[in-house]
């Protein structure tokens, strides 16, 4: 079993993930803001690269103009230095060490004013290179001088130097500096001294710095200054998509009148003129669509409401025809059967093409109240055990979560019931049907289970056409209109539900009603999987959708 992560880790990434969620948006949103900060980010490396390239650059060049002035300048002193002791004969060694601390002060004071250039000498040294300080210039302390340099001066015949930070007597400060060594033997031979020269490198410090500065600040100025093009580039351009964008939202808000404004002769006035004969295009179009469907809809209800009237006639001569059958021929029976069998399917094909005439026209309005849908479901069980008993199927409500109320128009939640128990008792030759009821928090829904021939791949989407059949070489001899769901449909859309449907052929099939607990509501989640062996293991408080 995984473990979970410590708590100050979950919150430290929820802060992480609260910072970063805005600047994901806006990424995801805006092309404009991911064109600047692509140009800043991409400006940002380039100009970052060049600038560490240039300053390491101009670094290698004065630390190298500064490592042969310095050279060239210990040379000379060492050979002065070592000519003036092979010239002067010390024989006392207190008259040595005045002639050194004479040579040291000598040395150091043609550094010039400001020195660039301090001295040092240590000595005399033993067998093992080492050595105590005997005489140095203002300004250099002894520890200044690194190990290694000086068992290179020690061990060897010509100049060592190195590159070291030196500190500075008096003060906390370390400079950088460039100390060269060589070795002094007195005239005797007998003693040898180590003589330092300490450059240092203060100057070209503070020129790499302002250097530095001056790349930073300039190439912080060079990114604000492409970010800042890129963003008014980007938004010559953005905002007339932006423009379209909204144009486009009214547009499809039924606000046909709205047109862009063309100005200029460039890309972007062709394409608002491109655009606003496109929008001229559809508004004439959807306008003769909408004529052409208040024209059908017109003819459909006007049709249906002249058609009353002789069906009544008719409906009465076939109502004497029919109470008097026993009379007639037996042929002449059956066609009073007939006739008064297709009367009726023709009566509730009209009343159906008026519904779908109002729906159509969006005329269709509802009656909303507290409808409990348990209720509803034993109510149209006993309305249909007659037809379920003649049929040998064996009707059963199903509910655990007891009452589930909802607000909905109850004579239409009910036609869509009892045509869903209908056609399960009619078509699918099961032997039970079940009516399961079930409620969540944001929703209620009720499914009408049989396990019959079911559906085939793809079939669970044309159930709901009109007049759609499964079988197109089946005739509809069992009082069926071929409307019955489509208005099923239909109406759980206006309650601002789902009716769905699932099949397997030889599993059965199930059709699920979803609505919202409140009118007006969204529903979200169905307390009732659609394929019924999905749920199993779900919490019937959440669902599936």
């Amino acid at each position: 079993m995984a473990r979970r992560a410590p708590r100050w880790l979950r919150r430290g990434l929820l802060r992480v993930r609260n910072v970063l969620s805005p600047v994901v948006s806006l990424w995801r949103r805006s092309i404009q803001a991911r064109v600047v900060i692509t140009t800043m980010a991409i400006s940002t490396l380039v100009i970052g690269g060049v600038g560490w390239l240039m300053l390491q650059g101009v670094a290698d060049g004065m630390v190298e103009a500064r490592r042969a002035v310095a050279l060239s300048e210990a040379r000379a002193g060492f050979n002065q230095a070592q000519q003036s002791l092979d010239v002067s004969a010390v024989s006392e060694a207190s008259s040595e060490i005045d002639a050194l601390r004479t040579l040291v002060n000598d040395l150091a004071s043609r550094s010039g004013s400001p020195p660039s250039y301090q001295v040092m000498l240590e000595g005399p040294l033993d067998p093992s290179g080492e050595g105590e300080a005997a005489f140095a210039s203002a300004g250099i302390a002894s520890p200044a001088i690194p190990d290694d340099l000086a068992r290179a001066v020690a061990g060897g015949e010509h100049a060592a130097y190195t590159f070291t930070r030196m500190s500075i007597e008096g003060t906390d400060e370390r400079s950088a500096a460039i100390i060269v060594g060589n070795l002094l033997r007195m005239p005797d031979g007998d003693e040898e001294f180590a003589l330092y020269y300490a450059f240092p490198m203060t100057d070209q410090e503070r020129t790499l710095s302002l250097v530095r500065n001056s790349l930073l600040y300039g190439g912080l100025a060079l990114v604000l200054l492409s970010s800042g093009v890129a963003w008014l580039v980007t938004r010559q351009v953005v905002t007339p998509v932006r423009l379209a964008r909204r144009i486009a939202e009214r547009l499809a808000d039924g606000r046909l009148e709205e047109r862009m404004v063309v100005r200029g002769e460039d890309d972007i006035a062709r394409l608002s003129v491109s655009f606003n004969k496109m929008a001229e295009s559809l508004q004439r179009q959807i306008r003769q669509l909408e004529e052409l469907s208040r024209l059908q809809h017109r003819f459909v209800s006007d049709v249906s409401h002249e058609l009353r009237t002789p069906i009544a006639t008719v409906r009465m001569a076939a109502d004497v025809l029919y109470d008097n059958r026993e009379h007639f021929d037996p042929s002449s029976e059956r066609s009073a059967e007939l006739l008064q069998t297709e009367l009726d399917r023709f009566e509730a094909l009209l009343s159906d093409l008026l519904e779908i005439s109002r729906f159509d026209a969006g005329a269709a309005r509802l009656e909303v109240e507290a409808v409990d849908l348990v209720d509803l479901a034993e109510r149209v069980c006993a309305q249909y055990a007659p037809l379920a008993a003649r049929h040998g199927v064996e009707l059963e409500v199903v509910n655990r979560d007891g009452p589930a109320v909802v607000d909905a128009d109850v004579r239409r939640i009910e036609r869509i019931v009892r045509n869903l128990v209908a056609n399960a008792i009619n078509y699918s030759g099961s032997p039970r049907v079940q009516l399961l009821v079930a409620h969540g928090a944001t929703s209620a829904a009720i499914a009408v289970r049989d396990f019959g021939v079911g559906l085939e791949p793809g079939q669970s989407q044309l159930v709901f056409n009109r007049f759609w059949r499964a079988d197109p070489a089946r005739e509809r001899s069992r009082g069926g209109t071929g409307l019955g769901l489509a208005i099923a449909l239909e109406d759980a859309v206006l309650h601002g539900g789902w009716l769905q449907a699932w099949g397997e052929p030889g599993e059965g099939a199930q059709f699920r009603l979803t609505l919202p607990r409140h009118a007006g509501d969204d529903p979200q989640r169905s307390p009732l999987p659609l394929v019924p062996d999905a749920g199993a293991g779900l919490d019937r408080t959440e669902g599936v959708r």
